[in-house]
């Protein structure tokens, strides 16, 4: 099946601007959403309590850079996204927060132009399983690590593969068994459709060994639960 291209990507977010702003209809979904983002935002106030900048790659709509400014106010923010309207929105929502300064950029992470050695923060909320071959993957993760300060954390949560077929024939059963309970088989055929089409997920294993190979010292696993994980990469 013929990927989605940027553009059909973008024209898809364009159009769901609202739905995105609220958690709970937005990443519904996403097995596990509300804890991962409240995890995920815990573990970079914890392990960085003097951050003074954050990346938030396709941002969205600002969920996971609002739920940092609760926990660390006053960080300067840059947002990236595909979506000039997903940007837009989160800008419009972090000036109503405690946000120092916020910048954003609409492009595709791989092709904005972002400074080097700058960021104390960077997260990566369901978008890097829009990346596609490998070298895809490194470049955009070697990219990552530049523009990153020494001792700044990367957080990643996503949609993840899986290496080992029995492995992933389980995980994705019990992913469609969630979509189907939270609403019906129609919806769990309408959800993996989409995924077909447009997502290339790459394994958690996969992940955390890239993040060594460009560079990152320490690695560790934040959540698991069938095919969606979230985890940390330290410079």
């Amino acid at each position: 099946m013929r990927k989605s291209t940027v553009e059909e990507i973008r024209s898809r977010f364009d159009n769901d601007v609202e739905r995105f702003s609220n958690l709970e209809t937005g990443q519904s979904a996403t097995m596990d959403a509300p804890l991962v983002l409240d995890l995920i935002t815990q573990v970079a106030a914890t392990h960085h309590p003097h951050a003074n900048s954050v990346l938030d790659i396709g941002c969205g709509a600002g969920n996971y850079t609002l739920q940092l400014l609760k926990q660390k106010p006053g960080l300067d923010c840059t947002l990236v996204d595909l979506s000039q309207s997903m940007l837009t929105r989160a800008a419009e929502r972090l000036s109503e927060s405690n946000a120092n300064h916020v910048e954003t950029h609409c492009g595709d992470i791989r092709h904005v132009t972002l400074p080097s050695d700058s960021y104390d923060i960077v997260m990566a909320a369901a978008v890097l399983h829009h990346l596609r071959e490998d070298d895809d993957w490194k470049r955009t993760f070697t990219k990552i690590y530049r523009t990153m300060k020494t001792g700044g954390i990367l957080l990643v949560s996503d949609l993840m593969g899986q290496d080992v077929p029995a492995v992933q024939q389980v995980q994705w059963n019990r992913y469609g068994d969630y979509l189907r309970q939270l609403r019906d088989d129609e919806y769990r055929k309408t959800v993996f459709d989409y995924i077909e089409k447009e997502d290339t997920p790459r394994s958690l294993a996969y992940q955390l060994n890239l993040c060594r190979e460009v560079g990152f010292w320490r690695v560790d696993v934040l959540h698991m639960n069938a095919c969606f994980g979230a985890y940390c990469a330290v410079k």
